[in-house]
């Protein structure tokens, strides 16, 4: 068996290759895309957070703003599996272009379906 020294030794490497791998093919568009996501996450915590701290009075509102929140991490996610150049021959028929469109077309309905539950 080995020692912990070793494995945490064995766990670090791994995180700083993967790391190291993640910022070597990065870009531009996936950087703007994780940016975007990184900000979801944010404000999903920030309004849950609100919720557990001040109270959830209209809860449609709290309810709509998270589900909206999370959906478009969804949608953001799949339109960024889409954008890897490495998942192309997973995604052979769709162009960047319908990837792009297919997002847009989602998020509206995902917005307007959300605008109608708030009421």
């Amino acid at each position: 068996m080995a020692p912990k020294a070793s494995k945490q030794t064995e766990f670090n490497n791994s995180i700083e290759k993967s790391i190291h791998s993640y910022f070597e093919t990065l870009t531009p568009r996936l950087k703007l895309i994780d940016i975007f996501l990184a900000f979801l996450v944010i404000v999903a915590l920030v309004q849950f957070a609100f919720v557990i701290l001040v109270g959830s009075f209209p809860f449609n509102a709290f309810l709509g703003g998270f589900i909206s929140t999370v959906g478009q991490f969804v949608l953001t996610v799949s339109l960024r599996l889409q954008s890897v150049p490495q998942n192309k021959e997973f995604f052979k028929r769709i162009s960047p272009e319908r990837a792009l469109g297919d997002y847009i077309f989602a998020s509206l309905i995902l917005h307007f379906i959300i605008y109608h539950f708030i009421n």
